[in-house]
């Protein structure tokens, strides 16, 4: 297997969705609470990588061997077409999620049992999102799912990392944690919404009956704008209610970028020409986000 094709294979492309919200978290804790614990940080990260392309990998191998379709199997798949072995892909899982599980093990004993819960459900979600004979990604669930579990776990579970020695279980800190996780939770929760209007007749066609099944294109992608602008105001409304710094007005710069992907999965929704669009909003709104979050850590550097 080349290198080319690993990287299809475990999605690398998209592996950014859980790298943003890692950040957000770490910037979160800091900001925030005040607490950063670089050593943890740094092996929940590592974990974190295995196990979002243990997913990838899973739902890449789920997808080929319950298709009934051949033509899929041979040129859609990324398994059926370059001719991987079962055997291999089934190595490359446990190769990714042992050590992550690993980990996931030696840093509950260091920072308590909540990590170990949360940990659990993320895996559990992973796991059934693409496997059993009703996976979550077949169901109008998936996007709540993956947005949820990306979005706003990995958001959590980073802030928890970063200052279990004080963190509260109360409302408001919560609360405070998913107004930051909120446009990560849109934005990643779009990339699959696109990936279904992109499939939506091949959809049909397995039998996979997802959200556009049951609304349509024209209201999928309706949903896909609304989100996406929703995503925007709600990073002004945690400037504004204090939970992120007045820094991250720089999402303003990310604006018109965001909305010109917007305009091009409009005109067309096409996997190989179009669905990037979602990745990329994802990108342009967090790069706008980590630019505030650099502008106000350079702040309280030079202050």
């Amino acid at each position: 297997m080349n290198l080319a094709t690993f990287t299809e294979l475990i999605e690398f492309k998209i592996l950014s969705a859980s790298v943003f919200p890692f950040i957000t978290g770490l910037f979160f804790s800091w900001y925030f609470l005040g607490s950063v614990n670089g050593l943890y940080a740094t092996l929940f990260f590592i974990a974190m990588i295995l196990f979002d392309a243990t997913v990838n990998v899973l739902d890449n191998f789920n997808d080929y061997y319950h298709s009934d379709k051949d033509e899929y199997k041979s040129k859609t798949n990324i398994i059926g077409r370059e001719h991987i072995s079962p055997a291999l892909v089934v190595f490359i899982l446990a190769a990714f999620i042992i050590p992550s599980a690993g980990i996931g093990l030696y840093l509950t004993y260091k920072v308590g049992l909540p990590l170990l819960w949360m940990g659990v459900f993320c895996f559990a979600i992973g796991i059934l999102y693409s496997s059993g004979p009703r996976p979550i990604s077949s169901t109008p669930f998936g996007e709540i799912a993956s947005g949820f579990t990306m979005g706003v776990m990995i958001v959590l579970i980073s802030v928890y990392i970063n200052s279990y020695q004080l963190f509260t279980w109360n409302a408001e800190l919560l609360w405070e944690i998913l107004l930051a996780a909120a446009p990560l939770f849109i934005w990643i929760a779009n990339i699959m919404l696109a990936n279904n209007i992109c499939d939506d007749e091949e959809d049909r066609l397995n039998n996979r009956k997802t959200i556009v099944h049951y609304i349509g294109v024209p209201r999928a992608v309706f949903m896909f704008n609304a989100t996406n602008i929703l995503a925007i105001l709600l990073i002004f409304l945690a400037i504004f209610l204090g939970v992120y710094p007045v820094a991250l007005i720089s999402i303003i710069l990310a604006i018109p970028f965001i909305f010109k992907q917007m305009r091009l999965f409009t005109a067309e929704q096409v996997k190989t020409k179009t669905f990037v669009c979602s990745v990329r909003i994802l990108g342009l709104g967090s790069i706008g986000l980590c630019f505030g979050f650099a502008a106000y850590w350079l702040y309280v550097l030079v202050r």
